[in-house]
Parts: C-alpha cells; sequence; structure tokens
C-alpha cells in the first residue's frame, strides 16, 4: 500500500470563550480520523491554532485591564489544557498571532495586489465619537426596523428574525459605549472575487470533488449562474483600532480576521516544520518514522500531499469560496477534501444555558471525568455528513454503560483472570487453539478489518463503531456459551478453559485495534494489560503470545447522576440584570459569539417569553394546519430543476405522497430515505411542470447559511398528527 502524505486541520476557535461540547464534534472526529490515518502507517500531520484577531478580543483586553497578547496567552493555555484532556493530539498548536501567520498573510495579499485582486474604495459606516472607532454590524444596537423589539443587533432580530442594514436600525447606538453612531466614510480594501479569473475557477473547483455532494449544491446556490453571478466582492479591511496584523503599505487599515484565520493553517503548518528541523530531545508523536516535513512539499501548486480540512457548515462560505480563492491566485495549493459537519444539538434541541445543556469542555471533565465516553458516543453519531448530531444525554450514558462495559470490557474482565490465577497469566499457544469455532471466530474478526478501515476513511464512523459492536456481540455469544467459569469448576477441562479465554482476548485485543482511533487512552491500558506493542492497523493478523499482566478494571459505568450533576451545574438564571451597556457577542444573557466561528446553533435564550410576536393565531387558527409525521420512501433528483428534490412520503396512508421540496443545496438525496420528517398534509395539491406535489414538508432557516428539516424524535410513526 502506498504511504500518502496528509496535512490535517480543524476551524481555528476563536480566543473570545471557552471550547464547549459543541466545538468538541468537529476536533474529536478529525483526530479519530488522523489516528486511523497513523496507525495505518500514513504519514499525517494534525495543526490547529487559536484564531486570535478582531474587535472583540481588543475590547475584551481593554475591560479586563490587560493587554491582548495577554488575553489570548492566557485562553491559549485554557483551550490547550481542554483539548489534551480530550486526547485531541495536535501535532502542532498554535495561535494566528505569530511571525509565520504574518509572513504568509502579507506574502498573499502581495500576490493577489501585483494580480489586481485587489481594490481600495470609500464606504459608509457607523462610527463610535466617543471609543473613536468604527463599529462591525455587531456592535451596533437598536430597535428592529420590522417589529420595533429594542436592544436588537446591526445585521437581525432576534425576535422576529428579520435581517436589514445597520442603517435601517431604528434610534440605534453602540453597543461599545452607548453612544449615537455617525455616519462616516472609510477607505477600505476589497478582494474582487466578482473578477472573471475568481468566478471560473470557483465553478469548476467547487464541483471538482473537494466537497460533499450537499456542500457543492449549496456553493452553486450561492455563486449563482455564469449570467448573473451573485458573489460580490469581499471587504479584506479593518480601521484602526484594531486587534491584528496591519496591511502592508496602508497605515492605520487592518486584516479582516477571515483574511489571516485560515492562513493560521500554513503558520501553524510552518511551525511545525520549523520545531521538527530543529535538533530536540523530544519531537513528539508528529513524523515518527518519516523524514522532517518540507513546507514547500504540502503548499506548493504541485504538491502531491493530501491537504484536509475538517469544519463546521457555518464557515463553508468562507473555507470553499474565499480560502481557495486567495491560494489559487496567490500561487498556493488548494485544498483536496473540506469536511464539513452539522452542529450539535443536545437532548433534541440547540445548546441551552437556561436548561443547562450549554456544556463547557471543563464541567465536563470536573464532573463526567472521564473523555473517552463522550468520544465513543460522537463517533457512534458521526456519518461523514453535514447531518446534525444530537447528544441525548439518556442515550448517552446507555450507550456507554451497554456498548463499552456490557460489550466490550465485559469480554476481558470475564476471562483474564482464570489466565492470570489457572496458568499463571501464560495465555495458550497458537497450537493449543484446536477448536473450530473459537479458530473460525478470530478469522471472521481479521476479515473485518476492511470494512471497519473503508469505514473510517469515509468518516462514518458510526459505521465503524456498529460493525466493531456487532463483533463484540459475537464474542460475547462465544464467552456466554463456552462458560469459562463452568469449566474452572470441571475436572480435567484445563485445557479446554485455557483455549477458550486466550481466544477470547485475542478477540479482546482485536476489538481494541478497532477501536483505538476512538479511545487511545483505553486502548494504552489495554496493550499495558496484554504486555503488547502499540497496537497499528497492520496488527490484525497477530495473536497474544506469552504471558499477559493482571487485569485491572479498564473502566466503569457512568452513573447518570454525574450527568445531573453537571447539567445542574451549567444551569443559569434568564432573570433579566439591570439594564446596561455591554458589548455585542459579551452579553450575559446572549449566546451571540464570534458570528463566523459558531460550532452550534447557540443563539440568544434572550427574553424568549418576553417578546411580542404580532400577529397572534388562535388554537382555532393553528388547528386548521394538519401537520403529519412523514417517512421519506424515496428521495430522487429532479431533472432540470436547481433547488428541487422529488420526495416519495409515506404519511400513514393507503398511497405515498408525492412532494416536491427545495432542498437541493443542502442534502444529497440518498441521506434522506428511511428519515422521518413533517409535513403539512391537508395543503392543496399544486401542480408544477415536474409533476404534482401533494404537500409540503417543513425545514428551517436564518440568515447564516443552512437549510434544515424538521426530525420528530424516535419513536414517532408515519401518519401521527402534530399538536
Amino acid at each position: 500500500m502506498t504511504t500518502r502524505k496528509i496535512l490535517v486541520t480543524s476551524a481555528l476557535p476563536y480566543a473570545n470563550g471557552s471550547i464547549h461540547l459543541g466545538h468538541l464534534v468537529e476536533y474529536i472526529q478529525t483526530d479519530i480520523w488522523v489516528r486511523f490515518q497513523k496507525m495505518r502507517g500514513n504519514e499525517c500531520y494534525y495543526v490547529c491554532a487559536d484564531d486570535t484577531h478582531g474587535t472583540p478580543i481588543m475590547l475584551r483586553a481593554e475591560r479586563e485591564g490587560i493587554t491582548p497578547e495577554a488575553l489570548i496567552d492566557r485562553v491559549w493555555q485554557e483551550h490547550k489544557s481542554d483539548f489534551d484532556a480530550f486526547h485531541v493530539g495536535f501535532d502542532h498548536y498554535g495561535s494566528t498571532n505569530s511571525a509565520e501567520t504574518r509572513e504568509f498573510a502579507y506574502g498573499i495579499y502581495n500576490k493577489l495586489r501585483d494580480s489586481g485582486l485587489i481594490e481600495s474604495r470609500a464606504i459608509e459606516q457607523f462610527y463610535d465619537p466617543v471609543k473613536q472607532m468604527f463599529l462591525p454590524d455587531r456592535f451596533i444596537k437598536g430597535e428592529c426596523p420590522k417589529c420595533s423589539a429594542k436592544d436588537q443587533y446591526g445585521d437581525n432580530c432576534e425576535a422576529c428574525g428579520a435581517a436589514y442594514a445597520p442603517t435601517e436600525l431604528k434610534n440605534p447606538y453602540s453597543a461599545v459605549s452607548g453612544a449615537a453612531p455617525e455616519m462616516r466614510q472609510s477607505e477600505h480594501y476589497f478582494f474582487r472575487l466578482s473578477d472573471p479569473r475568481c468566478q471560473q475557477f470557483l465553478r469548476e473547483w467547487t464541483t471538482g470533488g473537494a466537497l460533499q455532494a450537499e456542500a457543492a449544491n449549496k456553493m452553486q446556490e450561492w455563486l449563482g449562474s455564469e449570467s448573473d453571478s451573485k458573489l460580490s466582492d469581499w471587504d479584506i479591511s479593518r480601521d484602526a483600532p484594531y486587534f491584528g496584523f496591519e496591511i502592508p503599505d496602508a497605515p492605520g487599515k487592518y486584516f479582516y480576521v477571515w483574511l489571516d484565520a485560515p492562513v493560521g493553517y500554513m503558520g501553524s503548518f510552518k511551525s511545525l516544520c520549523n520545531k521538527l528541523n530543529t535538533p530536540s530531545p523530544d519531537k513528539g508523536r508528529a513524523g515518527e518514522g518519516f523524514p522532517s516535513p518540507n513546507f514547500d512539499d504540502f503548499w506548493s501548486p504541485d504538491s502531491q500531499a493530501e491537504l484536509v480540512h475538517f469544519i463546521g457548515k457555518d464557515i463553508l462560505y468562507f473555507h470553499a469560496l474565499f480560502w481557495p480563492a486567495m491560494l489559487k491566485n496567490a500561487g498556493l495549493r488548494t485544498p483536496t477534501k473540506l469536511c464539513a459537519h452539522g452542529f450539535l444539538t443536545v437532548n433534541g434541541e440547540k445548546m441551552s444555558k437556561s436548561r443547562g445543556t450549554f456544556i463547557t469542555a471543563q464541567s465536563y471533565i470536573e464532573n463526567i471525568k472521564n473523555t473517552e465516553y463522550l468520544r465513543y458516543y460522537y463517533a457512534a453519531k458521526i456519518n461523514g455528513t453535514m447531518e446534525d448530531l444530537d447528544l441525548n444525554l439518556d442515550d448517552f450514558v446507555a450507550k456507554v454503560n451497554s456498548d463499552l462495559i456490557g460489550k466490550y470490557i465485559n469480554i476481558a474482565s470475564r476471562c483474564a483472570g482464570f489466565i492470570s490465577r489457572k496458568f499463571d497469566g501464560v495465555v495458550a499457544t497458537h497450537n493449543q487453539i484446536t477448536g473450530n469455532r473459537g479458530s473460525q471466530l478470530m478469522g471472521i474478526f481479521i476479515g473485518s478489518e476492511e470494512l471497519i478501515a473503508d469505514a473510517y476513511e469515509n468518516r462514518d464512523f458510526g459505521r465503524a463503531i456498529r460493525e466493531i459492536m456487532r463483533l463484540a456481540d459475537r464474542a460475547n455469544e462465544y464467552v456466554n456459551d463456552m462458560a469459562p467459569w463452568v469449566l474452572a469448576k470441571q475436572e480435567g477441562q484445563e485445557a479446554k478453559l485455557h483455549e477458550v479465554c486466550t481466544v477470547s482476548l485475542n478477540l479482546f485485543r482485536l476489538l481494541t485495534l478497532y477501536l483505538k482511533p476512538v479511545l487511545p487512552k483505553l486502548a494504552e491500558q489495554v496493550e499495558a494489560f496484554l504486555n503488547i506493542a502499540p497496537l497499528n492497523w497492520s496488527d490484525t493478523d497477530q495473536i497474544l503470545d506469552g504471558k499477559i499482566n493482571e487485569y485491572k478494571h479498564l473502566a466503569t459505568r457512568l452513573d447518570p447522576k454525574l450527568i445531573a450533576a453537571m447539567t445542574a451545574a451549567n444551569t443559569e438564571t434568564l432573570t433579566p440584570a439591570p439594564s446596561s451597556v455591554t458589548v455585542a457577542g459579551e452579553n450575559t444573557h446572549s449566546e451571540q459569539r464570534h458570528a463566523a466561528h459558531q460550532q452550534s446553533v447557540t443563539k440568544a435564550e434572550v427574553a424568549e417569553a418576553e417578546k411580542d410576536f404580532e400577529p397572534f393565531i388562535s388554537i382555532e387558527d393553528f388547528m386548521k394546519v394538519d401537520l403529519r409525521v412523514a417517512r421519506i420512501v424515496n428521495a430522487a433528483q429532479v431533472e432540470g430543476a436547481a433547488k428541487l428534490l422529488q420526495l416519495t412520503l409515506d404519511v400513514g396512508e393507503a398511497q405515498t405522497r408525492n412532494v416536491f421540496a427545495g432542498i437541493k443545496s443542502a442534502y444529497d438525496p440518498e441521506q434522506l430515505k428511511g428519515r422521518l420528517t413533517v409535513m403539512v398534509a391537508n395543503l392543496a395539491p399544486r401542480k408544477m411542470k415536474f409533476g404534482m406535489s401533494e404537500g409540503m414538508v417543513l425545514a428551517a432557516s436564518g440568515d447564516e447559511p443552512g437549510l434544515f428539516i424538521l426530525s420528530p424524535d424516535s419513536g414517532a410513526q408515519p401518519g401521527m398528527r402534530i399538536k
């Protein structure tokens, strides 16, 4: 098998808040894939960094009375500690506020400028006369121009959902000082994405296989047609005061954080190359068995190495349009793959401080302690698509206790003691395993390697876990049927007991090998217990030999009381605080964060019940809408339709329903088959040029990219009415 050269990155967490369980979906997913690649013998490097620039960082540091550098250093330590606790094994974790990132940002900018792709022009925007700074949209508040709700941000209303320009706000004020903002002109710099060179390249690149099907569809929607392009120029500058890199030859102008954030991938990898090419007593696990990496081998336009980005679907726009266009026109290579994932919900709903489900990594560590439980649960749910992942806390407890303890650990705990007590810790030799069933079972386990490897490679970790647990069931059936506890009491059954326990531990070793990308710490404990070298993917056909160590408990059952304690510790009251001016994104009662860095759909819980929604309807009006649970029997492309998919729905009637839904940009038809959704069953049929549409499926969308069909909880059946 040819050795692959792979550089892997995750999106950079913003240095203005704590890591939470929503963030960890991405970093755990990436780490599992990287560990699998390294077990396969591939030359694979995983780099990341804190995203450290921007107005929120500057203002927070100012309020705390420290420098931005001191703030980002402290947050870096916190982030790195959390990642370490969850065994996210970066080969290098850096910061975008580095000399390497600055150098690459300047180099890319200069090449874009020299190619005629940078343009400056005057724009008008709000200015805070007290703080003497131009205000980003999220730092302007006022009354919604649509519903008149007070204290709304400058780009969208959290009460009615309307989107608007900050200039449309009524009675606007600065969220920084409270002063009435003034309109002033400022010279800004733009990356000319509207240039035909960028347009043509992006149309080709976004359909060239680097994106998942649903992501590629979304890009075409954002790009528009060649005759009606929707892609406008990108404002890449911000005015002083600002914490970031000053634009070359433009005093007082700074790169917008989203220009240098992805460049941080390059800066972090360059730091790793420098480290590995410098003599050191300990270079970590990066590059083991390979020469120290050369930066140009991975980033030059003719590079044969793979560049794989793991990101949340909320930042797909930046990574699938801006980033590859920057790289291409700066004479660098473009990504091989963008692996976009969905958001995290908890118990079927968005993360919430009022319900205690907005859980930080540190809170999980303090209450649950065993972080590999979460790694396992996430792995069991991840399927390599952009679908959202739900952390159902009851199911989390049940799955950990059933799978890890009841199936996997149970094999070793029931057999290891007999090897230690009866055979001085020495397992049976290969020649002593004479039973056909044991030998055949070991062959089945070894033969599953390719299937499990394929699932890991395609990031369908849920499929890998299902196959591994199917094997665990087979191993437990063998132990139950052979009953070593009975053999141990019978005269003349010593050889049989020795064989059964040895076979069982060999099966346990193979399960450990297959689970090692997900459970690296537990795998280390098992390797020590079985007295074997660190497991690699090529070790499937090996068997235990010689003496094992005394078995000690590898894991304990997850107590539901720990979950209750964790949610209680994270529950916050939503009692309104006294009125005061707060900085956008820092309001205690708002989950608004650095918008482009959100890894979960956590928006404001602020005064949900206090906002007036007009006009009201009566319960009688609502009951006129017949909402039904529907199962998607089939989903197919509609020839000639840019946005439609044809859905065949089972709604509990004698005949299925045909519905055309405008969700092509968000979903691959194959991923929809078998899913439950919600439909309006009494909507009058509508004749379309593609056929008759006999209802409507419900989907949610907002101001940010994304379209999400509604799904009822498990247990719902087609035809059930939603009341």
